[in-house]
């Protein structure tokens, strides 16, 4: 895949990658897995993943207060960031959901660090097991990363999150007794599928589909330590 130099839409000169054409048929099962794995639902998906796989996690927790849990992400990390995207869409603040543009991606940046600092603040404070917020802070380190590193390239989003559930999972791995070959197998298949996807879809550069992946995984890293 060969690189091309073009003007981005700040007028900069901007190094590319020649696109190739792709099937409709691919195409349209890209689209599908990109939404599938879409960063707003990832946060859901890793805390039932962890309600339902790990429920030792959560000692004391009634159904009813696990379902909360749950809820209280769907609402900070996927419902209220993607309201927000309506409305600056409604309000002509960004040309399309998809935020193609990395002038469309700064303030859809901006709203996600807020939500998702109070996520990762109000489970911290309020007992929530330590896997879970070391996630949500990663979430919120990694939508910062997003925002610094967008003043220079477009980088993924899907990939970012890719990268943090991966380096999320091989983290549990190495700190339980329980054995995560399975989770970390299909957490790897799931970042490849996603990266895979990005680029049929001609969402992002392999340079922004990799660096996605590695500043997600570095978050979650660093989440892990604090």
């Amino acid at each position: 895949m060969s690189t091309i130099l073009a003007i981005d839409e700040q007028n900069q000169i901007t190094e590319t990658y020649e696109k190739v054409p792709q099937p409709k048929w691919l195409r349209w099962v890209a689209t599908f897995f990109s939404y599938l794995f879409h960063p707003l639902f990832i946060p859901v998906y890793v805390t039932l993943f962890l309600v339902i796989e790990h429920p030792y996690l959560f000692p004391g927790f009634n159904p009813w207060r696990k379902l909360t849990t749950v809820l209280q992400v769907f609402v900070n990390c996927t419902f209220l960031p993607l309201v927000s995207i309506l409305l600056l869409l409604a309000l002509k603040f960004i040309k399309s959901i998809h935020l193609r543009t990395r002038q469309d991606r700064i303030i859809p940046y901006a709203i996600s660090m807020i939500f998702y600092f109070w996520n990762w603040y109000a489970f911290k404070n309020n007992f929530a097991p330590e896997p879970l917020v070391a996630f949500m802070l990663a979430t919120f380190i990694t939508s910062i990363a997003g925002f610094m590193a967008n003043i220079y390239i477009k980088i993924s989003m899907h990939t970012m999150s890719a990268g943090v559930v991966v380096a999320f999972i091989a983290g549990m791995a190495l700190s339980e007794s329980v054995n995560y070959t399975v989770f970390l197998s299909i957490a790897l298949l799931i970042a490849g599928i996603v990266g895979t996807a990005r680029l049929i879809v001609h969402g992002h550069s392999p340079t922004e589909i990799y660096a996605g992946f590695l500043v997600g995984a570095l978050a979650q890293v660093i989440a892990f330590y604090i």
